[in-house]
């Protein structure tokens, strides 16, 4: 079996087009979507295109989904209470209108469609064992650690869980690591990158191989441009054309 792993998606329609066509022409047997596949640009054509997939693809949430449904929740309850970040606390008031544009293009539509998603997804692929899929660590999906968070920090979340793989993402950077005696790959990012420009992804089955599939990133920037997504120009700009760069985000990251 070969698995195509995809996270953090982010509503780039244009970049997830461009891995699925790889995808089609890499014999893959099904998906696993893991999770933030919004908020983004595109936030309804996104998920629609991943839902009329027309071979087994399978869902976990992200924070981002569940940021989502706590606001399709709030407005009918007029309280929010769940925010996406590490801390719970509520982020700054340009991350929430993202939320609540978000929420409002998806509509009821598209809740009861990510209420079903689960935390977690385990599977057998040949060659490699039993590979757990999580957004971002095992018991958290905003939890946040890099290729250089200390092992003996991520010990006690890794070692418990009893498989030969564990894949995440959320961080937006890939990597390949040991964590005691598990390994933990990170997809990195199809739809919001660090680093060089293109959308990453991986392969699993008999190996892995972590992809990235470039497209065209001047017509995609132009295509997200076009949308009403409330940082439609910053989104062009600084996760398509230009990412900011790994090392600026682990120093980020790892600063905290």
């Amino acid at each position: 079996m070969r698995v195509a792993a995809l996270y953090d998606i982010h509503g780039n329609l244009p970049a997830l087009e461009a891995v699925l066509q790889e995808i089609r022409q890499a014999n893959v047997d099904q998906i696993v979507v893991g999770g933030d596949v919004v908020p983004g640009p595109m936030p309804r054509e996104t998920p629609k295109r991943l839902l009329d997939l027309d071979f087994p693809t399978q869902f976990i949430h992200g924070n981002g989904e569940l940021a989502i449904l706590a606001q399709m929740a709030g407005a009918r309850t007029g309280s929010v209470t769940y925010w996406g970040t590490t801390s719970g606390a509520r982020p700054p008031e340009s991350i929430v209108e993202i939320y609540r544009w978000t929420a409002a293009e998806l509509q009821a539509e598209f809740e009861p469609v990510l209420a079903r998603w689960s935390k977690t997804l385990q599977l057998e692929i040949d060659g490699l064992g039993q590979v757990l899929f999580c957004h971002s660590t095992p018991r958290s999906e905003t939890e946040v650690f890099t290729q250089l968070t200390a092992e003996d920090r991520l010990l006690p979340l890794f070692e418990p869980v009893q498989v030969s793989m564990v894949v995440c993402g959320h961080t937006h950077m890939r990597f390949d690591r040991m964590i005691g005696r598990t390994r933990v790959v990170n997809a990195g990012s199809v739809g919001m990158p660090f680093g060089e420009p293109g959308a990453y992804w991986l392969l699993l089955g008999p190996d892995v191989q972590l992809r990235q599939t470039l497209y065209d990133f001047t017509e995609a920037a132009e295509r997200i441009r076009q949308t009403h997504y409330p940082e439609a120009q910053e989104f062009a700009a600084h996760n398509v054309l230009l990412p900011p760069s790994e090392e600026k985000m682990l120093a980020a990251f790892n600063a905290t």
